[in-house]
This record gives structure tokens, sequence and C-alpha cells, in this order.
């Protein structure tokens, strides 16, 4: 099968969202001749240098740019429609009719507007199937693509754009696409109660990990730390728990344990988490390291002797998928203490880490003594923990899985033959 395939995503780079980066660079590896896409530009000042290794240029369909360059391309989106209703009017004004129907948002409409563009790229670039990154606002727009042209889709679903999706919108993307990848069994058992009859379109497709890059330090001459030194890496938001995780240390603290603990990410509760720290009297013990790329993550593991995840679920539904950070600290070989949510559970598993009910910051405390006193648990843990994810979470190999769903020339393995037994 020969043809490009459209990758899109929401925003590109982005510095916290390494798993996008990580499929890119997976699928190109595996053979997938990929095109990506690209809703708008993140704006960031740091960016992943493995970007510079994706093989596809970068689309945006916002370009960013002074009023002349965001003016033209508001003119070739109106172009784009007016080719698409010239071209099949009766098409076009169905998805026109189904918008009133069923779908009268601004956010519909938008993408409705994106949907044009993209259909104007994918014609040119020559692509034969589009899939979007996420189930919320790129699926929608990889959908109306799809409706205005007849266009193949698919999508992956991960965490808040599967959560926080209208199931009737979810159900009408999983019947109408070729196929749907879930990254953990907790998003694809959820995705497959919405599709109903659809539901063996949904394929669990877990997050792949560089186990090249993320892999143990070497074991350092001397004595071994005296204190436990912690890491938690993610973004500064709700349902990463870093409250938990915060009075789960002043626990530690109050019980004579020594430990430090370093917080790689950037986000929104930043200053809020500053306030707790002082609060529980943890400046000494607490130090937010800020954003940091893959290279520099990979060191910070590599100096840590436990990793901790304490996401919790949000009154919303909003949750974590498989923290990608969570993946790469086991691939290094760390011992993990993890809350029980959403995908975590089956990326840890028995002997793999500790788990701990989500928002219980006192089975956090507990969890993180045992490791403090017992070296050797902390090292049987980690052990494990590195043989499970390149055994079955390394990304090429993960991605050498799913290049038959996108018709890789290097594949023998059709997309039916994947989806047939699931039926």
């Amino acid at each position: 099968m020969s043809g490009t395939v459209g990758y899109l995503t929401k925003r590109f780079p982005r510095l916290s969202e390494t798993f996008i980066l990580d499929e890119i660079l997976g699928l190109e590896a595996a053979g997938v001749p990929l095109r990506v896409y690209a809703l708008a530009h993140p704006g960031e000042a740091l960016t992943q240098p493995d970007v510079d290794r994706v093989a596809s240029p970068v689309t945006y369909i916002h370009p960013r740019g002074p009023w002349r360059v965001r003016l033209a391309a508001a003119r070739a989106a109106a172009a784009a429609h007016g080719v698409l209703l010239w071209r099949s009017p009766g098409r076009y004004l169905w998805v026109l009719a189904y918008i009133a129907r069923k779908r009268r948002h601004r956010s519909t409409v938008r993408h409705f507007v994106e949907a044009g563009r993209l259909a104007r790229h994918l014609e040119q670039a020559k692509a034969r199937h589009v899939h979007a990154a996420f189930a919320h606002g790129p699926a929608s727009v990889a959908h109306f693509v799809h409706l205005l042209t007849g266009m193949p889709f698919s999508f992956g679903a991960h965490a808040k754009d599967l959560y926080l999706s209208a199931p009737d919108l979810l159900a009408r993307k999983v019947a109408a696409a070729e196929f749907v990848l879930a990254c953990s069994d907790s998003a694809a058992t959820r995705l497959r109660q919405i599709a109903g009859p659809n539901a063996y379109k949904v394929i669990l497709a877990h997050h792949g990990v560089d186990t090249a890059r993320f892999a143990p330090a070497p074991l350092a001459p001397g004595p071994p730390p005296t204190q436990l030194r912690i890491l938690s890496v993610g973004r500064l938001v709700d349902k990463k728990g870093y409250p938990v995780l915060l009075r789960a240390l002043a626990n530690l603290v109050a019980s004579g344990h020594s430990v430090s603990c370093s917080i790689v990410g950037t986000g929104p509760r930043r200053s809020d988490l500053e306030a707790l720290v002082a609060q529980l009297g943890l400046s000494a013990t607490v130090e937010f390291l800020g954003a940091r790329t893959h290279q520099e993550v990979a060191a910070c593991y590599r100096e840590a002797d436990v990793f901790v995840q304490a996401s919790v679920v949000l009154p919303d539904g909003d949750r974590d998928g498989t923290p990608n950070s969570l993946l790469e600290a086991m691939a290094c070989g760390l011992p993990v203490a993890a809350s029980s949510v959403a995908g975590i559970p089956e990326a840890v598993p028995e002997g793999c880490g500790l788990l701990f009910p989500q928002a219980d910051h006192l089975a956090l405390a507990a969890a993180l003594k045992r490791l403090d006193v017992d070296p050797q648990l902390r090292k049987s843990l980690g052990i494990a923990a590195r043989a499970h994810v390149v055994a079955r979470l390394d990304r090429l190999a993960c991605a050498r899985s799913l290049a038959p769903l996108f018709g890789s020339p290097s594949m023998t393995t059709s997309p039916a033959q994947i989806l047939e037994p699931l039926r």
C-alpha cells in the first residue's frame, strides 16, 4: 500500500507530550511514511532535541507569524472549502446539516474550518489516511476530513481527551474510524463500552519508551547515599497529585527519615505547591527543577533512588492515562511507588513497584518508608521494572506492532488481520 499517512496532533512539539514525539519517531523507524500536521505551534521556549530527528516536515493549520501570514492561512482555508463544495456539493451540504443538527458548538465550527485546510494539505501530500493523536479536537478535525472527502481516518485516546469528551460524539467517531488506539487497558475498556457494536475497532496500544536512552546508570563506587533521593516528573497540574506526595514527605520527615525530593516539570500549580512546601516545612527537602529535556530527565532518573507517581482522578473525571515518565523511570531501573489510577496498575505489575490507593498520602508514606529501609527491595523492584519495560514497552517494538494498521510497506500483516480477532 503506497501513499503518505497524515499524523495530526493539537500542538507540536510540546515538551510535556514526549509520547507523541516517541510515537512519531517509532512509526517512522518502522517504515510508515508520515507527514506531520499540527493545529497550532505550542510557542514553548524549550523543545526536545529529538524533534530534530523527525523526518517529516511539520505543517501548521494555524501558522505563527504576522497578520499577513495568518490572513493568508484564513484565505487558504476559505479556498479549500470552496473547492470541497464545488467538487461534492451534496456531501458538503450534508456535513453542514449534520453540524446544525448535532453539534452547534463554537469548537465544532472551528474544527470544520480546520478540516477544510487540512484536507487540502493532505491532498497535496497525496495522503491516503489521516491519524489523529487525540480523541478530542484532532479527532474531530480528522472526522470532518473523512466526512468531507471520504479519506479513511483513525485516532488515539489517552486521558483528558477520552474522559472529558462527550460519549455520544466519541461513539460517532469510533463508528466512522478505521481503528482507534487506546494507551491503556482501562482506556480501551471505557472506549469499548462507549463504542457498543464498534468496540472491535478499539486496539490496546501502549506507549513505547526509548529503552536505550532510558537505561540504568552504572554502579557508582563508594558507599550508598545516606539520604533517600525521591524523584517525580510531570506537569504541575491537579491530576498529578503532587499534594499527596508532599504530605507523604512531611510524614517521612516527621518520622525521622532522611529524604530529598526533586520535582521536574512546569505548570499552573507551581506557586500553590511552593506554598504547600513552605507550610509543611519542606523547604530544605523539596526542589522544583522546572522544565527539562529528555536527556536531562534521563540524568535525573539515574541520580534518584525512588520514583513517585501520585496521580489522582479529579471530580470532573480527568485523570492520567499511562504516564510516560513512569515508564521512563522503570526503564532506568528505578523502583516506583505509584497510585492505582487508570493505566498505572497495568504498567506496574506485581513485583515491579509498589502501588497505593489514590490520594492516600499515608499509604504512600508507608511505601516510601519500606523502600528507604530496604535497599534490597529497591534493587529487586528496579531490576524487575526494567525487564518488564524492555520486554513489553520498547518504543520500536510498539511501533512495529502498529505499523501494519497504517499499511507500512515493510509489514506483511494487514489491518484486517489485527482487527478480526477482536470482533
